[in-house]
């Protein structure tokens, strides 16, 4: 792989100090890496934790955060995190199941029945074993953050999967999420994020599926008009650390930083609802995007076959039974 030079300089100067064992009276600093800007939910909740973080260790660990991906992709910061080169990047359980198949319990459709289910997932037992189950793999998990639920928007209504047939649908680089659209009769076309604008202005793919703020973060809504609410998954972004940057942290500052990572999500939780609404009225009155609420059963029905196939996956099985059974708690 080619890495940008700029990219390398930076983290470079990271090797070092992930090289030799932190020390408890010596002020730490850790490189985080995004993708998202500076006024999104993630980096204000990020920052959020980088406070508290500094406050729980008493100054020991500092975060300094690189959004705008510039240190790499998503993909490009994981394969460094694992490699000792860069120590914490967020990612998304969709991009992550290539690294460790926990993460695909998340991606199934349809698996969470609303939004307080799936927080129910994400901050109990079943969220946690997932975030530990990496550390093998060079990661280990810090945190979600709610990426809201992903629906598809073309230049005209999906109502039903009959609407999906031959329809090319970017899809981020997921195994399940391929699958599901050939599911639903669609053609999945993997595609990198930023390219999709271009990609849906020129025709290349006729909609894509994603939560609503891509339509005014990203101007999708200057090029795709009609957003089908059918919310199939609802996967959340991941804050990962690299294992050896957490094997040279004391026990104290590994419980701060889990501490200050859970703390972030929930103060993530209120801002990406005040954005997601924000973000809905926007594209309605400035971008004329029509919403549609369509009915969910006929999807359900469509991608039932990936639910029983996870059943059947040693690597997440457990993991989707305990999903269903928090379904109808409170």
């Amino acid at each position: 792989m080619r890495w940008n030079t700029k990219i390398i300089t930076i983290v470079a100067s990271g090797l070092f100090a992930v090289s030799t064992t932190f020390s408890a009276t010596a002020a730490t600093t850790l490189k985080l890496s995004h993708n998202q800007d500076r006024d999104h939910p993630v980096h204000k909740s990020m920052m959020y934790m980088a406070d508290k973080v500094k406050e729980y260790t008493d100054g020991e660990i500092k975060i300094r955060i690189y959004p705008n991906g510039q240190l790499g992709t998503q993909r490009e910061s994981m394969e460094l995190l694992q490699n000792g080169a860069l120590h914490i990047a967020k990612s998304n359980a969709s991009e992550m199941e290539s690294f460790e198949p926990s993460y695909g319990a998340f991606n199934i459709p349809y698996i969470f029945r609303d939004r307080d289910h799936y927080y129910r997932v994400l901050e109990g037992e079943i969220g946690d074993k997932i975030l530990s189950s990496s550390y093998d793999k060079g990661f280990v998990g810090l945190t979600y953050y709610d990426a809201g639920a992903r629906s598809f928007y073309a230049q005209k209504a999906i109502r039903t999967p009959a609407d999906l047939q031959g329809v090319k649908i970017r899809v981020q680089p997921s195994p399940t999420a391929v699958e599901m659209i050939k599911l639903l009769g669609g053609s999945p076309t993997p595609l990198a994020y930023g390219e999709l604008y271009t990609a849906l202005q020129q025709g290349v793919v006729d909609g894509a599926e994603n939560n609503p703020t891509a339509l005014t973060t990203a101007r999708h809504g200057e090029v795709a008009k009609v957003f089908s609410q059918d919310e199939h998954t609802m996967i959340p972004d991941v804050l990962v650390i690299s294992s050896k940057t957490w094997d040279k942290l004391t026990k104290e500052q590994q419980d701060a930083i889990k501490k200050a990572a859970k703390e972030s999500m929930l103060y993530h939780k209120d801002l990406w609802t005040k954005m997601t609404n924000e973000s809905i009225e926007k594209a309605k009155k400035s971008m004329g995007v029509e919403f549609i609420t369509v009915e969910k059963q006929p999807f359900i029905d469509a991608v039932k076959p990936m639910h029983d196939s996870a059943l059947k996956t040693p690597e997440i099985a457990d993991y989707i039974r305990g999903i269903d059974a928090l379904a109808d708690k409170k």
